[in-house]
């Protein structure tokens, strides 16, 4: 088997006395670990407390700016609820993404026992991880933030202090999804409001004075504008991505496909979880992953 460009980017070893099993540290027993995960990093921490302040603010300006003082009380009553259900939909998704394994391997498995468990052949080979002293799956990649080789990696987001991978990713595309519903609501009940002030009393169409409501408005436009934008965006990456069945890093790096190739309803499947259902729009409801097969390591 020639190495090939993409070969040597992976840290391939050929010989198992190559990894060095003896620098691993063996990992820690399931019963060991927590079963909460979160990444300590501070950039991450802001960034995810910071996107949930933004959804209390639009949500603020939505209810007491806008809603509360409409004379309208079905008008009122049905964009906050559907706002509402939204937000919280989006926060629920944010919270899975943020907390859930995205499919971490385990951390210095790079022993002798593990290794010859893996009954390698003459001619096989076996991905390793300087960094974090683990044997590699195909298609995992390392992050330096979560410092660990997650599988299936697509990127890390900083919004969500994870990295979006195998497990975590259906509900970063939920994520996405709901904050550019909400993003493009609050932008048209804004414009309504404004339409509504301009042809009644401005001291009438809300609870704060003009000025306030203006600056209230503005600041929440700019704000659904720039995320309607930005997540609309992601979005549309992450399913072209989901599709056909290729991560951020590998179109990056144009990595040489190696897996077999699935139809773009099988991909669908794979993440969001089988068969179709409304079950796939909900952040609460766990897609079927499947177990790692220990192979999956050899190639």
């Amino acid at each position: 088997m020639m190495i090939t460009p993409v070969h040597r980017f992976r840290d391939i070893e050929r010989k198992p006395e190559y990894l060095q099993p003896e620098k691993c540290v063996p990992p820690p027993s399931r019963a060991s670990l927590g079963t909460m995960w979160f990444i300590r990093d501070g950039c991450g921490i802001a960034c995810a407390v910071v996107t949930w302040m933004l959804v209390f603010y639009a949500d603020f300006v939505v209810l007491l700016v806008m809603l509360v003082p409409s004379r309208d009380y079905v008008y009122s009553v049905i964009n906050g609820a559907v706002f509402n259900t939204l937000a919280f939909l989006a926060l629920a998704s944010h919270f899975r993404a943020m907390l859930t394994d995205p499919g971490a391997v385990p951390k210095g498995n790079a022993t002798k026992e593990f290794i010859e468990s893996l009954q390698l052949k003459p001619g096989q080979v076996v991905y390793k991880c300087p960094k974090c002293c683990s044997i590699k799956p195909d298609r995992a990649h390392h992050c330096s933030v979560c410092k660990r080789c997650i599988r299936k990696m697509d990127h890390h987001c900083p919004w969500v202090n994870n990295c979006v991978g195998e497990n975590n990713q259906k509900y970063f595309v939920l994520f996405t999804m709901y904050i550019a519903l909400i993003s493009l609501h609050a932008l048209i009940m804004v414009g309504f409001h404004f339409l509504y002030c301009f042809e009644e009393d401005w001291t009438k169409c809300s609870s704060f004075s003009p000025p306030t409501t203006v600056i209230l408005l503005i600041l929440l436009c700019f704000e659904a504008l720039l995320f309607l934008i930005f997540t609309s965006v992601m979005f549309g990456t992450q399913v072209h991505s989901i599709c056909t069945d290729e991560t951020g890093i590998e179109q990056l790096k144009k990595e040489e496909r190696r897996w077999a190739k699935k139809t773009k309803w099988m991909n669908m499947k794979a993440v969001f979880g089988h068969p179709f259902s409304i079950a796939w729009l909900s952040p609460f409801a766990t897609p079927d992953q499947g177990k790692a097969d220990p192979y999956q390591y050899v190639v």
